[in-house]
């Protein structure tokens, strides 16, 4: 048995308290009454007629309304009046207690409420006769003192009643139930002079003539039959009421998530039963629930008394399954309900539209009303329709909820849950922790959707998803910010942690993704921002994080922790959008042009251009900054033109004065996706009168190798322009030399860190030469790029390097001062003589 069962039972059996008492006093005044009463036991058939009307009355209970209060209320001071005027003392006594003990046992109260009840009625009737006995006889029923005497008698008996209640709700709840109890007398009396008034007019109508009794069976018919006309439109005012506190209850419980508790209290108080159940199998993300409301519980219960078959069965069948006493049932169903100790029991199917989403059940009609019948179904099942539908609008709001905070596609947080997270985070930080945010950007997604199709790319989004839910910790929330981004955040020692855990998670997503017959590798750049390092709010890490991200994509597969240098060149480059636009239309952007040198016997062999912004309020602008500026703002293919068409122009003023050098020209990645973009090289060529084979047209690696055949109709067409065609910063990126077998281009730069680095770093110069060695067998000129000293030129030359560039030779030069180099570093008879100018020494 439950500890609180326990409880419930020890203070129940405290009212023998009080029962013990009401007996011992009965029998003393049973007693007395005996020993100053010489009366006879009396008319037998009297006595039974009598004991049959008190139990017959004491059965049902009366209610009625007055002044929108209910009120219950038996008859049994009737019978009783009749027997005080008719019967001798002892009798009455022995009739009243003995019709106690048949109405208990119809109400199968528990043993220690029948004793109660039958030892507070011979209390009282025991008191009623020696109270009369004391009084003066009288034996004249139209005497008033008569009715006096009598109704003191009855009032002694209610009294003793009352005080009895009243000693029993203090004893077992406190002083505060025993006063609650004492302001229910005024009713009890009412009612008790009611009823002595009735049983006064019959006792002198019965007295005055026995024939009395056919108009007084005439005029009870008449008043039961009232009274049951009264009664059924009390049950359904009653109902009614119920049902409309009910459906106003779910309406503003479905809301805020208790619409469960308010539904299965209100559904077991108006079906009076002991057990109301609630049964939703698992649909989706929502588990299975299964609670049941009992009486005098306040809270729900994870037991559930009715077998699992019956619940089973409505559901599959879809229809209303009633078991007890007043429903034909299987022998084998009652007898599964007896095992439970269940009584009776009605399972209704919830419904929405044709699909059955779950039951509701009630079980063991409370004993002082008796059995479930078929009037209670209709109304069951009208309480069924309404929880149904609340049910389901509820997990609608439930879902609508779960969408607005979470990303349809991968079913991660949104970033208005990480933000509503991260916010709870930063305000309950712990000394000696970090609040860490973690941004995953995917990189080429837009490649994949575009080669392979959206399916494709939304099934490498789902599985980095799944590939971070499964590596971060347990601890760690992750989400999808939006497009190509995944967010994490968690609680960490330090930012060198966090740092930590973005390159371990970024391992995990580079692993290969294997689709069908498709193998990809997917990188990822990832920014890192930690409170209260970074920021003191959601919204300033989400800003810093996205800038750390921004700034790893410029090293593709790196981690970069968040530092103020980001956000000022972030907020640099917004204000520059406009000056950008206003350069490009006055001519403020300056050419420079680098020289390009062979190695072995150091000729110039062309130049490459390079644009330069010297701002007019910030200075000397960084071409990445104006270069992103001008992806972002739409003017990329106007700042390529300018540069364009100043190394055109100046290439064609070399070759007038005997000095024909190439010239190189940088490209975005973007301009590879213009389908207009070779027609206008077409006729920028056409206009300077400069042949084609004189410009190298230098593309990043990353955008001529995205693993993608978007760029190769441009290019094919470039080089069927005659162009020459150059991959720059080779290296940098994942894409290997055969790659680029299939591609239409000349020249391989190699990227300077590699170059800068072989005079240090064995693992530099091995790489640089395998670029080398397997370039040139590819039929592919090579240059290096970041040639600074003469042991890198020697390294170089060492290794079969054609050609470099770099501040050995000449940092980029505006053209006033290349023409000023030229005389000073070309010697002049090879310029004469038609050759490739050769450079007199290195500078």
């Amino acid at each position: 048995m439950a500890p609180r069962d326990r409880s419930r039972r020890r203070s129940a059996d405290r009212a023998w308290f009080i029962t013990a008492p009401l007996v011992f006093f009965a029998a003393i005044c049973s007693i007395v009454t005996g020993l100053v009463s010489s009366q006879p036991f009396g008319d037998w058939l009297l006595a039974l007629l009598l004991l049959v009307a008190m139990a017959a009355v004491g059965m049902p209970v009366l209610n009625f309304v007055v002044r929108r209060q209910s009120f219950g209320m038996t008859l049994t001071e009737i019978p009783l009046v009749l027997a005080l005027f008719l019967l001798p003392p002892l009798t009455v006594v022995a009739i009243y207690t003995v019709a106690s003990m048949l109405t208990q046992t119809r109400h199968r109260f528990a043993p220690v409420k029948f004793w109660f009840n039958v030892a507070k009625a011979a209390a009282g009737t025991s008191l009623a006769v020696l109270l009369l006995q004391a009084l003066p006889p009288s034996k004249e029923v139209d005497d008033p003192g008569t009715w006096l005497s009598l109704f003191a008698a009855v009032t002694a008996v209610i009294l003793v009643s009352l005080l009895g209640i009243v000693g029993v709700h203090t004893l077992l709840q406190g002083w505060q139930a025993g006063r609650d109890s004492l302001r229910t007398a005024r009713p009890a009396l009412l009612t008790a002079a009611i009823n002595v008034s009735l049983g006064l007019i019959i006792l002198i109508a019965v007295t005055t003539t026995w024939w009395s009794l056919v108009l007084l069976a005439a005029l009870g018919a008449a008043l039961v039959l009232v009274y049951r006309s009264y009664a059924e439109f009390f049950r359904q005012h009653r109902t009614l009421a119920a049902m409309y506190d009910l459906t106003r209850a779910i309406g503003e419980r479905g809301q805020d998530g208790t619409l469960v508790d308010a539904l299965l209290g209100r559904v077991r108080a108006l079906m009076q039963a002991e057990y109301a159940t609630l049964w939703l199998p698992a649909q989706g993300r929502h588990p299975e629930v299964l609670l049941t409301a009992r009486v005098d519980d306040s809270g729900l219960l994870d037991v559930v008394p009715t077998p699992a078959s019956l619940r089973q069965r409505a559901s599959d069948e879809g229809r209303t399954i009633a078991v007890g006493r007043a429903f034909d049932e299987k022998a084998n169903e009652r007898q599964a309900l007896s095992h439970g100790k269940i009584k009776d029991v009605i399972v209704v199917p919830l419904r929405s539209g044709q699909a059955v989403i779950g039951t509701l059940e009630v079980a063991n009609r409370l004993s002082d009303v008796g059995h479930f019948t078929r009037g209670d179904i209709p109304i069951f099942e009208t309480v069924a329709a309404h929880a149904a539908v609340a049910l389901e609008n509820s997990r609608l709001v439930d879902r609508l909820r779960h969408d607005a905070h979470h990303d349809t596609l991968t079913r991660l947080p949104n970033r208005r849950r990480i933000t509503g997270a991260l916010d709870e985070s930063v305000k309950i930080r712990a000394p000696g922790e970090v609040v860490a945010l973690l941004l995953f950007d995917v990189g080429g997604l837009r490649q994949v959707n575009e080669s392979l199709g959206h399916a494709a790319g939304d099934k490498v989004l789902t599985e980095v998803a799944n590939r971070l839910r499964a590596s971060a910790p347990s601890s760690a929330l992750v989400g999808r910010a939006g497009g190509d981004e995944f967010l994490v955040t968690l609680r960490l020692e330090s930012a060198e942690a966090a740092l930590e855990l973005a390159a371990q998670l970024r391992d995990q997503i580079r692993d290969e993704m294997v689709f069908d017959a498709l193998t990809l590798d997917v990188n990822t750049a990832v920014g890192v921002a930690v409170h209260p390092d970074h920021g003191s709010d959601a919204a300033t890490l989400l800003l810093r994080v996205d800038l750390a991200a921004t700034a790893a994509k410029s090293v593709p597969g790196s981690v970069q922790l968040f530092n103020p240098a980001l956000e000022s060149r972030s907020l640099r480059r917004l204000g520059l959008a406009g000056d950008l636009r206003r350069a490009l239309d006055q001519g403020e952007l300056e050419v420079y042009f680098q020289p390009k040198v062979t190695l072995r016997d150091r000729r110039l062999v062309g130049v490459e251009c390079l644009a330069r912004w010297e701002h007019p309020a910030h200075g000397t602008v960084a071409p990445e900054d104006f270069v992103a500026v001008a992806e972002h703002t739409g003017q990329l293919s106007r700042l390529t033109e300018v540069v364009l068409r100043e190394g055109l122009r100046r290439s064609r003023d070399w070759a007038l004065a005997d000095q024909p050098l190439p010239i190189a020209v940088n490209l975005s990645a973007r301009t590879l996706i213009d389908q207009h973009f070779p027609d206008r090289v077409q006729e920028l060529l056409t206009e300077y009168k400069v042949p084609a084979q004189r410009l190298t047209l230098e593309i990043t690696e990353s955008g001529v190798l995205d693993g993608t055949d978007r760029p190769i109709p441009t290019l094919k067409r470039l080089r069927d322009l005659g162009v020459r065609l150059s991959v720059d910063d080779f290296g940098t990126g994942d894409s290997s030399l055969a790659h680029l077998r299939r591609l239409p281009v000349h020249e391989v730069k190699v990227d300077r860190s590699f170059v800068q680095g072989m005079a240090t770093d064995p693992g530099d110069l091995a790489i640089v030469n395998a670029v080398v060695t397997l370039s040139q067998q590819f039929g592919l000129a090579v240059v290096a790029e970041g040639v600074e000293s003469e042991l890198t030129l020697e390294l170089l030359q060492d290794i079969g390097c054609e050609i470099g560039q770099g501040f050995l030779f000449s940092r980029p030069l505006p053209y006033e001062r290349l023409a000023a180099w030229f005389g000073a570093q070309v010697e002049p008879e090879t310029i004469s003589n038609g050759e490739l100018p050769r450079l007199r020494v290195v500078p």
